[in-house]
């Protein structure tokens, strides 16, 4: 029986997390897993409400919570490499703790893996529940990711990896900054399922703009490198191009990319192997809600 462990990032939405975990339960009725979920409370400042939870059909749920708030990304770095150090397992699902991860693609991702084993198996958004604002940017960002990177980048937490991708993961310093950006370095075969990406249970949307601009670059800083030497390339072209029409309008987009190079560059130094391999000691207790 293979073991599966989830594992859910949290800050202040005990709400939305604690609907999770039932909805979680009952998708994986008919399924033949141990499934166990692993909690990576980081560092919240609103106490969670006591809550009876009905769950019959998942192993444990645990909840580590951390001393500081170290931000998103780098709670799934922790998470993989505490179940690597400490746990058993065959698998490892992260997913958002408010719902916009649907639990009801949990057996298409587990499904896939009976002629996939050993491939990292990603959740492809197809659709997206945000306004037309936000879906505009985020197409914008997966555009400037592919023309920068070389890398089509349709996927965000929402994976199924099996242990030897966990493995990986957490000996690459850009997991420490971005997940989907250091996925995509370590693995060149994937597989995928179409996601949808559902409203959250409760609440407004915590990914502003400024966010997502912040989680593009930080993806881009993943392949600095190459980005360094299309953006290059991009300008000497666009420079030759607009050379005798030069104004202060022709001179944006050189702006524009001399600032975004500056940014990937920055961004890169958060990617640090020191502080993912002592990422544990942050753990302030863990609790066993089953």
């Amino acid at each position: 029986m293979k073991k599966i462990k989830i594992l859910i990032s949290i800050y202040n939405d005990w709400e939305s997390v604690f609907k999770l975990l039932e909805n979680i339960d009952l998708q994986i009725l008919d399924l033949n897993v141990e499934a166990s979920v692993l909690i990576i409370n980081d560092g919240s400042t609103e106490s969670r409400s006591e809550i009876s939870l009905n769950l019959n059909n998942l192993k444990s749920v645990q909840i580590i919570n951390m001393k500081e708030n170290r931000g998103h990304a780098r709670c799934y770095a922790a998470g993989l490499k505490y179940i690597n150090d400490k746990e058993n397992f065959d698998y490892v699902i992260p997913m958002d703790g408010d719902g916009e991860d649907r639990p009801e693609e949990l057996k298409l991702l587990i499904d896939k893996t009976n002629d996939h084993s050993e491939k990292v198996i990603t959740a492809d958004r197809v659709k997206r529940s945000e306004g037309f604002f936000f879906k505009f940017c985020y197409l914008v960002h997966k555009y400037l990711t592919f023309i920068f990177t070389g890398k089509s980048i349709k996927f965000g937490n929402y994976t199924c990896l099996p242990k030897s991708a966990v493995s990986q993961m957490i000996k690459e310093p850009a997991t420490w900054s971005s997940f989907s950006g250091s996925l995509s370095k370590i693995t060149s075969e994937r597989t995928s399922i179409s996601s949808i990406r559902g409203p959250r249970y409760f609440g407004p949307s915590k990914m502003s703009f400024f966010n997502l601009l912040r989680h593009s670059l930080s993806i881009i800083a993943v392949f600095k490198t190459t980005a360094l030497i299309r953006s290059m390339i991009f300008l000497v072209v666009y420079i030759f191009l607009v050379l005798q029409y030069i104004s202060l309008i022709t001179l944006i987009p050189v702006v524009l990319i001399v600032i975004m190079i500056f940014s990937i560059f920055a961004l890169s130094g958060r990617e640090n192997m020191t502080e993912l391999n002592n990422s544990l000691e942050n753990i302030n207790n863990i609790e066993n809600l089953k």
